[in-house]
């Protein structure tokens, strides 16, 4: 099943890490999917920690990645950081 359609059906709780990359790179390439870019990152790296700890030329490495897909995660992971800081700020 598509990642999407896994978000679709069972929510965003419902899909795996990798799931969620894919949804955030949108597409892959020729032989490769996004899902497959998407595991590749989390293979390399380990945890969605390990991958937001690189710089975004290191993360465009990765096959199907290349620099605006590395720019999307890394939107998505200060969006992820601001809003932490707004709950702890909150609390």
């Amino acid at each position: 099943m598509k990642p999407g359609r896994t978000l679709l059906e069972a929510g965003a709780e419902g899909c795996s890490d990798a799931e969620l990359l894919a949804i955030l790179l949108g597409s892959g390439g020729r032989g490769y999917s996004a899902l497959d870019s998407a595991n590749a990152l989390l293979d390399k790296y380990g945890t969605l920690a390990g991958l937001m700890n690189r710089s975004l030329d290191e993360i465009a490495q990765i096959r199907g990645i290349k620099v605006v897909r590395a720019i999307r995660l890394a939107a998505a992971y200060e969006i992820c950081q601001r809003l932490l800081k707004e709950v702890a700020r909150d609390a």
